[in-house]
């Protein structure tokens, strides 16, 4: 059992009979009165997304997850496979399943596949940065500095982050993955 004011983007917990995975996890103090957690989650079967508001010592059943590491072959329709690096056993997870995740995929991209106690596949654990390129975006603007109030840039696999102003298409850049921004330009 853990406390909702705990609880952080990633973790998994069961309640009524179910799955839900913490997308987001923020505390809320409104004017008046006590202070909420208020939390994005996703139902890992269904991939249903709902906003929730928790009283911060309201208990949950935190799910033990074992997890694999595997690499990310490809995507194909609604479904994504992946393989075991030990024993070279396949997966499929549907992109329900993954959500936003699903933006950060790039083939061979090492992930951690996450199994409940049932040995039931629910998702993956991404590394915390990886290294994506940039599909689309504006002209890089020469002299441009970082602290500049930056620019939309669609990624090749369709995520789109604020970058700076000197950033050009075809450029691979460094994407935190818990955050969805970006880092720094890749090295080399």
């Amino acid at each position: 059992m853990v406390q909702a004011i705990n609880l952080k983007k990633g973790m998994i917990f069961s309640q009524d009979g179910k799955l839900i995975r913490v997308l987001k996890a923020n505390h809320h103090k409104p004017g008046k009165g006590n202070t909420v957690m208020q939390m994005d989650l996703r139902d890992v079967r269904s991939g249903a997304v709902v906003h929730k508001t928790m009283r911060p010592t309201e208990k949950v059943d935190l799910v033990e997850l074992v997890k694999k590491n595997a690499q990310y072959l490809y995507g194909e329709g609604d479904s994504y496979t992946f393989m075991d690096t030990e024993t070279y056993e396949q997966y499929e997870i549907s992109s329900e399943q993954l959500g936003d995740d699903r933006l950060y995929l790039v083939p061979n991209i090492e992930v951690s596949l996450e199994f409940a106690d049932n040995n039931e596949l629910i998702g993956i654990e991404l590394p915390a940065t990886v290294e994506l390129t940039v599909a689309e975006t504006q002209p890089g603007i020469k002299g441009a500095t970082v602290t500049g109030s930056g620019k939309p840039a669609t990624m090749e696999t369709g995520l789109v982050v604020q970058v700076p102003d000197f950033i050009n298409a075809g450029e691979k850049l460094v994407i935190n993955t818990s955050e969805g921004t970006y880092k720094s330009r890749a090295q080399g």
